[in-house]
């Protein structure tokens, strides 16, 4: 995969603690230079909206442990949305997929999605899952007819993998984020599935792809 191709697939990423205005319109410029979307905290979407109309922004909901009342996430969502999000990464509440809550979670995630006309996609946190809770966690995020569902924050111990790639990928589209660092770990996820790459990384990845 060139890096014309590749590049649509990355959601070039900045979601510390510290993130500031500055941080954003330096992954937008990057991401409008070389094809890529960004993920920018929420705060940020208003101003990156106005600042690179251009590139595909998405922003981060419940974030970055889920653990938020069903009704602030979809509130948290609506007002990303009307602030400019062209896509939404939500945190489901990974409390509940462990204690079998899997109704709650499908509600509320499904609530979300019912309230945005936009693509929702669904971080479970797989690092923190068994299988049999990912698939739990996919399969109440397809009920909930979320676009996507994504392996990581990126904040828990563990990333992406290629097991985990596979096992969601039977579910729903998977957007594998969290330690994906170079074009050949790229090229694994993909291969194994993944249809989008969130990284903080996106231009050494594309580096490694040929031209």
């Amino acid at each position: 995969m060139d890096r014309d191709e590749l590049a649509p697939l990355i959601d070039h990423t900045v979601l510390g603690p510290e993130t500031t205005i500055a941080d954003v319109e330096a992954v937008l410029d990057v991401a409008a230079e070389h094809g890529m979307n960004a993920c920018i905290p929420p705060y940020a979407v208003e101003h990156a909206a106005d600042y690179a109309p251009e590139v595909t922004v998405a922003t981060v909901i419940g974030f970055p442990h889920g653990q938020n009342a069903p009704d602030v996430k979809r509130r948290e969502g609506v007002l990303a949305w009307k602030a400019g999000a062209d896509e939404l990464d939500v945190v489901l509440n990974v409390a509940d997929v462990k204690t079998g809550r899997l109704e709650a979670v499908e509600n509320e995630l499904a609530e979300l999605v019912a309230a945005v006309p936009i693509p929702v996609k669904v971080i479970i946190e797989t690092a923190l899952l068994t299988d049999d809770e990912k698939r739990d966690a996919c399969e109440a995020a397809r009920e909930a007819d979320a676009a996507m569902v994504k392996t990581s924050t990126g904040f828990a111990d563990g990333g992406a993998t290629v097991a985990d790639v596979e096992l969601m990928s039977e579910y729903l589209p998977v957007k594998a984020s969290g330690g994906v660092g170079s074009y050949e770990e790229a090229m694994a996820m993909i291969d194994a599935g993944a249809e989008r790459i969130g990284a903080s990384s996106g231009v050494e990845i594309l580096e490694g792809a040929p031209e």
